[in-house]
């Protein structure tokens, strides 16, 4: 998915949605920008939900037919409360669990990754980012694929990055896996996870 001009979107979402506004480039340039800026508008409800849904589906690198999918499924679950429902429909994405896992250094590349086929999950090869992975799945990066310039290294890349407690790699085996299903936290999120089901609720 084209994202668009990064730096104007951080100016408007927050400099924590892509890595390249999270650079000291970046803080000199907004606190130029900073110095004539005007006094800030308040916000409505829709605005506010509108800006919190926003910065989910670009964190997440999905297009609106995408993200709304995923929140419309949610809303209709009954098995489970609709905003822990939406949170795994988005963590447990095979590009979401592959930049998790610390092999990809964003979800762009996570999805490129994904989507060329580059890893097997039980052994079968999937080419479809938005695949579903569920407590139990391994995730393997093809023989044909270890070869690669992004793998080269990647044993020594993940040597020092922590997952999350739903997911395992074992730097031995070269695989990872899936735990369990993710668990929200509110508290963790970088985006306001009520206010997103509210916007699609209007």
């Amino acid at each position: 998915m084209r994202i668009g001009p990064r730096y104007k979107i951080a100016r408007r979402l927050g400099a924590d949605l892509f890595e390249k506004t999270q650079s000291p480039k970046y803080v000199l340039r907004a606190a130029r920008r900073g110095r004539d800026k005007r006094r800030p508008r308040s916000r409505s409800d829709f605005a506010a939900q509108l800006r919190e849904k926003q910065r989910a589906r670009l964190l997440y690198g999905l297009s609106e037919r995408q993200f709304a999918r995923s929140v419309q499924s949610a809303i209709e679950r009954k098995s489970r409360r609709d905003d822990e429902a939406l949170f795994q429909a988005l963590e447990t994405r095979l590009d979401n669990a592959l930049y998790r896992l610390g092999i990809a250094p964003s979800r762009q590349a996570a999805r490129q990754f994904a989507a060329h086929g580059h890893f097997t999950v039980n052994n079968v090869r999937i080419t479809i980012p938005s695949y579903k992975v569920k407590a139990g799945d391994v995730i393997r990066l093809r023989k044909g694929s270890a070869g690669k310039t992004p793998f080269a290294n990647l044993a020594d890349n993940l040597r020092d990055r922590t997952p999350p407690a739903w997911l395992r790699f074992d730097l031995v085996k070269g695989e990872g896996t899936v735990l369990s299903a993710p668990r929200l936290k509110r508290e963790e999120l970088p985006f306001n996870i009520g206010a997103i089901l509210e916007f699609y609720r209007r």
